[in-house]
């Protein structure tokens, strides 16, 4: 298939065709003895996974595991309708999340004022998991993939309070969902993500400062792809998080509402990112990128993590 992609070590990259998009959410399968899904991608996504895992030779009662990072709709909201297609596999998420993907109501209620009309299009609707099929993470655990493989899980809170990134002890690859922000390959592009209302900055921070302490030998995005050069990268989102941040704190303290913030910030940073830069030349990229991680939502968690760090200010 056209949307699987093969990168070592039994590893494979599925384009969830996320709203139509190419190459804006990856789903990862690992192979084995038991194969596992990283990611689901969202629920408008499942078929497309689902053929994937077909075209791999993965039946429905042969996948074992399905993990994801975090509970975003992005990564997660295929997850019930991926349990469904898959009634074997064991659905592994952070503790903090689980409850979430049992009783998606909640979740799926926040995402209708953050999404309004473009929720369907975009994300479709997170289906109830069978509490009884979901295992819930502490801040460590691990995944049993065979033969000794291991898909060890590690709390990563910056992004989101329930996001974890998990590394393959055979490879080395460490998928880091949404926590080292989000990569565009065709120009090599990196921005953060910082959506309310969980980001903070110092966590954030310690987020990317321990994927580094793990060593892994290549960075698995799920926006979007592998990426070998681990050090620089890691480095990059350390900087872009510090950037953002600088460039929103001083449009608070200048008591900018949001929309002037987010103009003011867009000004500043546009020009790290050669997606924007030559957005004339070819829109579609730009376009993505700002899907992926827009200023508005971007600016809007720096904001609401101000607000929390010093609530007395403009």
């Amino acid at each position: 298939m056209d949307n699987v992609t093969p990168l070592g070590g039994d590893v494979y990259e599925i384009d969830t065709r996320m709203a139509g998009y190419s190459g804006i959410t990856a789903g990862y399968l690992i192979l084995g003895d038991r194969p596992c899904l990283v990611e689901t991608g969202t629920s408008t996504s499942a078929p497309v996974v689902r053929d994937a895992l077909t075209s791999l030779g993965v039946g429905p009662d042969d996948l074992a595991t399905v993990v994801v990072t975090h509970i975003h709709l992005d990564h997660a909201g295929g997850v019930g309708d991926i349990a469904g297609f898959y009634p074997s596999a064991e659905i592994v998420v952070h503790e903090k999340g689980a409850r979430h993907l049992a009783d998606p109501s909640r979740l799926m209620a926040s995402a209708q004022k953050v999404w309004g009309d473009k929720l369907d299009v975009l994300f479709g609707s997170l289906l109830p998991t069978d509490p009884a099929r979901i295992r819930a993470l502490g801040d460590v655990g691990s995944v049993e993939l065979g033969n000794g493989r291991v898909l060890s899980s590690h709390y990563s809170p910056g992004h989101a309070k329930h996001h974890v990134g998990l590394l393959d002890s055979a490879t080395g690859d460490l998928y880091v969902g949404d926590a080292a922000g989000v990569y565009l390959p065709e120009t090599g592009d990196l921005r953060p993500a910082t959506p309310p209302p969980d980001f903070d900055l110092r966590t954030a921070l310690d987020s990317v400062a321990l994927f580094g302490a793990l060593g892994p030998q290549r960075l698995l995005f799920s926006h979007y792809g592998p990426v070998a050069d681990v050090g620089p990268t890691l480095e990059r989102s350390a900087e872009e998080l510090r950037v953002w941040v600088d460039a929103t704190r001083q449009a608070h303290a200048e008591g900018l509402d949001l929309d002037h913030a987010v103009a003011m910030v867009h000004e500043r940073t546009r020009d790290r990112y050669a997606a924007l830069a030559s957005a004339a030349e070819d829109e579609e990229t730009a376009a993505r990128f700002e899907l992926l991680s827009g200023a508005p939502s971007n600016v809007a968690g720096i904001l609401h993590w101000l607000g929390r760090e010093h609530p007395d200010t403009p």
